[in-house]
């Protein structure tokens, strides 16, 4: 018999294990679902994704946290739309075929023009489809992103790296000292009574953190500033509801994430589609491998994430990345052939997850 996963594997923290020896798991146990930043690595996710939200939750009722940075952002306001599978189907198509025509003479595109190209994207995106969003009836959508402060409160030529300079050096002393030159700033659904932002779905005492209502006012400068990474794309400014200030990537502040998650006592498990095993807590961790191992904090987490093993047979012998922007440059094909061909492949991951789900064996699981 072929093994029981060849693509994908399973890591879980001791209570989320704990719970799927008792009682195996069921769409009803999900109480938050986290989504990544991590650019085209999440590319392998879509057929995940669309399982989860186009057939597996729809099977239960219960409210469920949608929290996301970056790609994550996106990701996760997409599992909100109707006709969810259509809906990631086609972010998976445009976002392979994002292409950035650099000005003649230019080497790279300028901040301006991925901006405004990116920008226009998630209008052509979620225009007139808001409110399939900030009105879903279960789910609630929470947005990550990075607010300067002081000397990164505003964008500029010499400020901008300088500030971030400072902020990689304060966050090689202690992770929460990179809170004296970014905040994390979560914009919120509303509760569907009123027009204040519905709970955090996680604790806050790690890193200074603001919450802020999202509205058809401001969802779109929210999921741009989520996803706009410093010095490829421009901070924004002036979103309606929101301190001032320039926003950035909520992956600075949230990489992947590592959140003290406190889902409720019905939906005890924060399902975690990842790319990889090590849920990392800011971007500018990346390089302190000891910041990468799990804590107490994702005790309730099941991640599901491809082997690396599997990952190595896909094109390029690795997951897509930001990288193969300026390794192919101005071939469009040839990068949408190998993301296409990655992405095609990731569904494999569904399939053996939905295999899993139908018993779930506990001894597949392994220690996050």
């Amino acid at each position: 018999m072929p093994p029981p996963f060849q693509a994908l594997r399973l890591y879980a923290g001791p209570r989320a294990r704990q719970h799927i020896e008792q009682h195996g798991l069921r769409p009803q146990d999900v109480g938050v679902i986290p989504a990544a930043a991590g650019g085209p690595n999440g590319l392998i996710l879509g057929p995940l994704d669309g399982f989860l939200f186009g057939h597996w939750l729809p099977q239960s009722t219960q409210l469920v946290d949608l929290v996301g940075a970056s790609i994550g952002a996106w990701r996760m306001a997409t599992g909100c739309l109707d006709q969810t599978v259509a809906a990631f189907e086609r972010l998976e198509h445009d976002y392979i075929r994002q292409h950035f025509e650099p000005a003649p003479g230019k080497k790279r595109p300028s901040a301006d023009q991925v901006s405004g190209q990116f920008g226009e994207n998630l209008r052509l995106f979620y225009g007139g489809r808001i409110p399939e969003v900030l009105q879903h009836p279960r789910y609630r959508l929470h947005i990550v992103t990075s607010r300067g402060r002081y000397l990164l409160g505003s964008q500029g030529p010499v400020r901008t790296p300088v500030g971030y300079f400072g902020a990689f050096a304060a966050n090689a002393l202690h992770r929460k000292a990179l809170g004296a030159w970014l905040e994390r700033v979560v914009f919120s659904s509303q509760a569907l009574d009123s027009a204040q932002a519905v709970p955090l779905p996680f604790g806050v005492q790690d890193f200074r953190t603001r919450q802020v209502p999202l509205s058809d006012a401001n969802f779109m400068d929210a999921l741009q500033a989520s996803c706009s990474i410093p010095f490829l794309l421009n901070a924004v400014h002036g979103i309606a509801g929101a301190p001032p200030g320039a926003y950035w990537d909520g992956g600075i502040t949230d990489y992947h994430l590592h959140l003290r998650y406190q889902p409720r006592a019905e939906s005890p498990i924060v399902l975690y589609p990842h790319f990889q095993r090590q849920v990392v807590p800011g971007w500018l961790d990346k390089v302190w491998k000891r910041r990468h191992h799990a804590s107490s904090a994702l005790d309730d987490m099941l991640v599901i994430a491809p082997d690396p093993a599997w990952v190595a047979t896909l094109p390029n012998g690795k997951l897509p990345d930001r990288n193969d922007f300026t390794a192919y440059g101005n071939d469009l094909a040839g990068r949408v052939r190998a993301w296409s061909g990655a992405a095609a492949a990731s569904q494999r991951l569904a399939d053996e997850w939905a295999q899993w789900l139908e018993r779930p064996d506990p001894t597949l699981v392994q220690v996050l």
